[in-house]
């Protein structure tokens, strides 16, 4: 090494020790390449979504449920274009939704099988409507929600998103479905979470078509309870099953307005997050009004962590702001809420990353 200065020559060795220990450095080019990539396929996250609202409009989850076909024979069975569908599910099993074999069939999957029709935790529904174009649509105008702080739904469609779904039958009973769908997979978490031992009545206020109060109920057969909501919407409830038959009841209403009265337990499971901080405190107070001194609340919502890890709640923030005037909310903002409406909060539980129990009494 002729030429090479000795201090050079213990630089080199000393980098040369450190990557020995440390394992390769990757080059500069490798390292941009994997970050060019990776942010190329966070642009791009709108075609798999698009994949995935069609696999399930498709019903291709319930085609495999006996066992593993290929594009040709799925598309022959739900009559569509037979290589167009195979580009489909190529790029949905680079995700592990469905899995291609070497003969070319795909297979159902864990992460798949939420889409078949009658799965213990269906999501086709869920997922299908969310491909619908007010979602799509409003999502598209993100940057104009932000830009001015208001919801891009309403920019688009000029009138609020559930009076949107209220003037829309079909989408209605689709939507109202949809939730009842995502709902079921937390409803029986919930219901294990809180003790509801010593509880004789609850009301499922804003409790969509009831699958919450059904999961309760089925867990204590000593309660009774009633579901609140628009009057469209409990028209479609579920609790009429064997087993629950005199311990329920629906009523429709306005929350804003009033809600039953004299029950021991109130719950209100992704309401909230609908709405903004002002109608929070409104619907809370309401359910105060109807509650006697020694009832609970109980305030049901994914509720944001501090940091930088991903967190469903942040997820269903953005949601909030193409679609709806909610927002999601931390701990301490529920919080503010609750003590606003005149309530004290007495502990939390974590059923799951969606669904964190609030629970409340009335302030003396």
């Amino acid at each position: 090494m002729a030429g090479a200065r000795p201090e050079a020559a213990a630089v080199s060795k000393t980098t040369s020790d450190q990557h020995a220990a440390d394992g390769p450095v990757p080059a500069p080019a490798a390292a941009a390449q994997s970050t060019t990539g990776e942010l190329l396929e966070l642009a791009l996250g709108y075609v798999y979504s698009a994949a995935l609202h069609t696999a399930a409009r498709f019903g291709i989850a319930d085609h495999l449920v006996d066992g593993p076909r290929t594009a040709a024979e799925l598309a022959e069975a739900i009559e569509v274009d037979g290589p167009y569908l195979y580009r489909l599910l190529r790029l949905l099993a680079t995700k592990g939704v469905f899995r291609e074999d070497t003969e070319g069939r795909f297979h159902l999957t864990a992460l798949a099988r939420p889409l078949c029709t009658d799965g213990e935790r269906s999501l086709r529904d869920y997922i299908t409507v969310r491909g619908e174009a007010v979602f799509w649509e409003s999502a598209g105008r993100l940057h104009e929600a932000v830009r001015t702080g208001t919801t891009a739904f309403e920019r688009l469609y000029g009138v609020p998103f559930y009076d949107h779904v209220a003037a829309d039958p079909a989408f209605g009973r689709a939507f109202n479905s949809s939730m009842a769908a995502f709902s079921e997979t937390l409803s029986n978490d919930v219901a294990e979470a809180w003790d509801f031992s010593q509880v004789k009545s609850a009301v499922d206020v804003g409790g969509g078509r009831g699958g919450l109060l059904r999961a309760i109920l089925r867990r204590n057969p000593h309660m009774t309870g009633t579901l609140f909501d628009l009057k469209s919407v409990v028209a479609g409830h579920v609790l009429d099953e064997p087993g629950l038959e005199g311990r329920w009841t629906v009523a429709g209403g306005d929350f804003f307005v009033s809600v039953p009265a004299g029950a021991d337990v109130y719950l209100l499971k992704h309401v909230l997050a609908s709405w903004p901080d002002e109608d929070c405190v409104r619907i809370l107070r309401t359910c105060r009004a109807a509650m006697p001194a020694h009832a609970r609340l109980l305030a049901v919502n994914a509720m944001i962590p501090p940091g930088n890890d991903p967190h469903p709640g942040k997820t269903i923030d953005l949601l909030m702001m193409t679609v709806l005037n909610g927002k999601g909310r931390t701990r301490a903002e529920y919080e503010a809420l609750l003590t606003a409406a005149g309530f004290t909060v007495t502990r939390v539980l974590e059923a799951s990353p969606h669904a964190s129990v609030m629970e409340a009494v009335a302030t003396a």
